[in-house]
């Protein structure tokens, strides 16, 4: 998106913390904010973050606390600024987006990504009443605060203008089709070791959220289908246990594989059969839309979707996929069993998704939607058309 705004002729500057979010690990260079400049002309601006993402709890929010100072601090460097765009989760950050674009006199603009903190709460990762109460005041705050908010999901509409915001617009998530084209899906399955067989491939985050444990006995189920093989690719904080858990069950049909760059990912989709979207069945995830389901659509593969709500109706009104109730490992068993038997239907949903995609949810579409937000947010408050 900040590539497409840089060939509309705008200036973008990303502060962005250097510590990764899968493994935790700081690629910090020793600097309190290291300044690059990437090949389409981006600055980022990596923040001083406190690296211990995954020790505990209380360590991710001292982790939240010193990257919303930090980049304070980074915020107060950029000059000629009109907008500052803030996101959430965590929330925190959209504390110093609203400080940083009041100061420079600046429009502020709030995306949500995720009901935090009510996903927190609702997986139990969030038990404190104190930090739950000053959460939901500081979360009702920046959205009754800001100029505008976006989110990327029409499921959660209704809630942030219960929760205060004034102007509420949908800009969902979406996919780059070109990014996830790639003709090296048998090559990727040789270096998996799983040549000649149909593979199911979850691709993402290995947390809590992600109830990858449903896959790990729905796999279980299959042990005696040696034609079918799960391929997890990513990495997490449950990771280590999901591998422990597969050698103790003796699953030789599941295969652990470390996260791949950008570059990579699309001999990784390409490698795949069926691509899965996961969730643990929680009432709060069916507002959802997980980038991972826009991801498997772009590459042209089937969703096995796991997710039910406004993702669901999606999938199945482009005839994208098939769903699961989430949380059942015996109907995911057997609906994977159907969808490997049935290869020609399965190739006319990948080529159902990919259309959606382009006609829909492209990334040029999306940030042509965003651009227009931005314009008709400077024309409401009165903004000359000069930069961004």
């Amino acid at each position: 998106m900040a590539r497409y705004l840089r060939e509309k002729g705008h200036e973008v500057t990303v502060i962005a913390s250097p510590v990764n979010y899968l493994t935790g690990k700081s690629s910090s260079r020793g600097k309190w904010i290291d300044r690059q400049v990437d090949e389409n002309g981006i600055e980022i601006l990596r923040a001083y973050t406190y690296a211990a993402w995954h020790r505990s709890f209380f360590h991710r929010i001292i982790t939240f606390i010193t990257f919303m100072v930090s980049s304070f601090f980074a915020a107060l460097s950029v000059r000629k600024v009109d907008f500052v765009w803030g996101t959430s989760p965590p929330i925190f950050q959209g504390i110093t987006a609203w400080l940083a674009a009041r100061l420079k006199g600046a429009l502020f603009l709030f995306e949500v990504r995720d009901l935090w903190p009510e996903f927190a709460i609702a997986v139990g990762v969030l038990k404190n009443p104190v930090i739950i109460y000053l959460s939901r005041w500081l979360e009702k705050f920046l959205y009754s605060h800001a100029d505008q908010v976006i989110v990327n999901s029409p499921g959660y509409l209704d809630y942030v203008k219960s929760r205060g915001a004034r102007s509420v617009r949908l800009i969902p998530n979406g996919a780059d089709v070109e990014m996830f084209q790639s003709n090296r899906g048998e090559e990727q399955r040789k270096a998996w070791g799983v040549e000649g067989k149909k593979v199911v491939l979850y691709a993402g985050a290995h947390g809590i959220s992600n109830d990858l444990g449903v896959v790990l006995d729905a796999a279980n189920i299959l042990r005696d289908r040696p034609d079918i093989a799960f391929v997890l690719v990513g990495d997490g904080k449950e990771k280590d246990h999901l591998m422990r858990h597969a050698a103790e069950m003796g699953l030789n049909n599941v295969y652990f594989e470390p996260p791949v760059t950008k570059k990579g990912i699309a001999d990784v989709f390409a490698g795949a059969t069926i691509c899965l979207a996961i969730l643990k069945p929680l009432e709060w995830y069916k507002t959802t839309y997980p980038n991972k389901v826009f991801d498997a659509m772009a590459a042209g593969k089937p969703v096995l979707l796991c997710i039910d709500g406004v993702i669901r109706e999606l999938v199945e009104k482009a005839n994208a996929g098939r769903f699961v109730t989430p949380g059942d490992p015996e109907a995911l068993a057997d609906v994977v069993k159907q969808m490997v038997n049935a290869p020609e239907e399965c190739e006319k949903m990948g080529h159902n998704g990919k259309e959606l995609v382009k006609r829909d949810f492209s990334r040029s579409v999306i940030t042509a939607s965003l651009l227009t937000l931005l314009e008709d947010m400077r024309s409401e408050h009165g903004r000359d058309n000069s930069g961004c």
